[in-house]
């Protein structure tokens, strides 16, 4: 698939006299893994299922799959996958019976046993729904998102309840569906969920977009200061600085050859993200800043 599967342009949507969407633009290209991210009452959620067609926008152009998901097809809901944040479930079938049932809805589904196994239920496939855990159903709600097929999946939060493992092994299912040319917009509170996914990601505050790009790059962290940290006499230093390189070779003359415990770090994910959304991450607790200089400390 090539071409733009999400398009959306000064998207708008008023709650009285708050905006929860103020002025979004969007554009996702098919194939790609898209992540939004954002904290809560930012506005994602809104302009998630305004794109997925279950709730109204008061202004802008949104295009999915070269529907407008305001006047939405049964041709084209064949088409989207959508795994809710919560959803009802069919307590009284099977695993099995459920996941079957709802393949049955769509023209070209994935074999239900192998979307079962993907997903980790395979030991749980006879089992009632209504006698599975929080994260069992979990994983049921991912698996009727996913059995349809469908050309383009929306994921909310789709990993909340799981496992490491099952966690893992949803990633694993996620980059098999990228690779086959699925589109996927993503949601997620798991920052590290996010950077192992998504090619590209947007941050939402307060009803806008306040970056966007990939996750190595996202908010100038690729350029943004490293901290260097090493252990000197039995006492942690700490060194920010734009040119690590040089402070590392300046600690490894000075050394003799290793530097003890030598760290080389840039700001995570998870830095940028709550610099963006306003939150300055916490300065750490057992290392002392030294000044920005390797010279500074000898």
């Amino acid at each position: 698939m090539t071409g733009t599967a999400v398009k959306v342009s000064g998207l708008t949507k008023r709650y009285g006299d708050v905006r929860a969407v103020d002025g979004i633009d969007l554009d996702i290209q098919s194939g790609e893994v898209f992540a939004i991210l954002g904290p809560n009452g930012a506005g994602k959620s809104t302009t998630v299922e305004i794109l997925e067609g279950y709730r109204d926008r008061d202004a802008g152009e949104v295009s999915v799959l070269g529907v407008d998901p305001g006047r939405p097809t049964r041709l084209w809901r064949s088409r989207v996958g959508i795994v809710l944040q919560t959803s009802n479930d069919t307590a009284e079938l099977t695993v099995r019976e459920t996941v079957r049932h709802f393949a049955g809805y769509y023209p070209r589904p994935r074999d239900p046993d192998e979307v079962i196994a993907r997903v980790g239920l395979t030991e749980k496939a006879g089992t009632r729904v209504r006698q599975l855990s929080g994260g069992q159903r979990r994983r049921v709600d991912v698996a009727l998102g996913v059995v349809g097929n469908p050309e383009l999946l929306f994921l909310d939060e789709p990993t909340t309840g799981f496992d490491p493992e099952a966690r893992r092994r949803f990633w694993d299912l996620i980059r098999d569906l990228a690779d086959d040319g699925t589109t996927i917009v993503l949601t997620t509170h798991y920052l590290d969920e996010a950077e192992a996914l998504a090619g590209r990601v947007a941050v939402i505050a307060q009803g806008r977009i306040v970056a966007e790009g990939e996750p190595a790059t996202l908010g100038g962290r690729a350029t943004a200061e490293a901290t260097v940290s090493w252990l000197d006499g039995g006492e942690r230093k700490v060194l920010r600085t734009g040119a690590p390189t040089g402070a590392v070779l300046e600690l490894t003359a000075r050394f003799g050859g290793e530097v003890p415990e030598l760290t080389v770090t840039r700001p995570s994910l998870e830095d940028v993200y709550l610099g963006l959304i306003g939150s300055a991450p916490p300065e750490p607790r057992t290392e002392r800043t030294v000044p920005a200089t390797v010279a500074g400390v000898r």
